[in-house]
């Protein structure tokens, strides 16, 4: 999943019926859909298709309350989860800015990598108190609501995004 969410214009109507497995209209009326990256087994899915909504619109309120580029991975990271996490983030649209989530439940894996910019605003004590948050739900075996709560901790603690504001420079010669 990709927080990344395209243009903010008018769009189509979709007939749930047409849409592919894995994505479902969430009550905003946006479709939201799973990827599968190339190389998983297929398995049952962890989520239904509610649950996949809840975690797509939290990315997409996290993404653009902070600016930044919130992306969640579950599933099997192989042999080097760590290696994997990194590849995986490297693969996404402006890693500099981006956050992703990585989560091997089969691995007993949990880890938040941010990229070079998004890492000034989320240092590595913020990303631990959000995988601290997230490891307590999923010890209950609620995943969605780790990953929700991981995604809220996370943004909180980016705060909002400011734009960018052009202000003018005055210079002063005092004699």
């Amino acid at each position: 999943m990709s927080g990344d969410h395209g243009d903010h214009g008018h769009g189509t109507v979709v007939d749930p019926k047409d849409l592919p497995e894995g994505s479902n209209v969430t009550l905003s009326g946006r479709v939201s859909a799973a990827e599968d990256y190339a190389g998983n087994p297929p398995e049952a899915e962890p989520f239904s298709p509610q649950q996949l909504a809840r975690i797509d619109e939290a990315m997409m309120l996290a993404s653009r309350s902070t600016g930044l580029r919130f992306n969640v991975y579950v599933g099997d990271l192989g042999d080097d989860p760590v290696a994997r996490t990194g590849e995986l983030h490297a693969g996404v649209e402006g890693a500099a800015d981006a956050v992703l989530i990585a989560v091997s439940p089969g691995q007993r894996f949990v880890e938040v990598l941010t990229g070079h910019d998004a890492r000034v605003r989320l240092p590595d004590r913020s990303a631990k108190l959000a995988i601290m948050s997230m490891v307590a739900s999923f010890k209950e075996g609620d995943l969605v609501g780790g990953l929700l709560s991981g995604l809220r901790m996370l943004a909180d603690q980016a705060g909002r995004h400011a734009p960018i504001q052009h202000v003018g420079i005055r210079e002063q010669i005092v004699v």
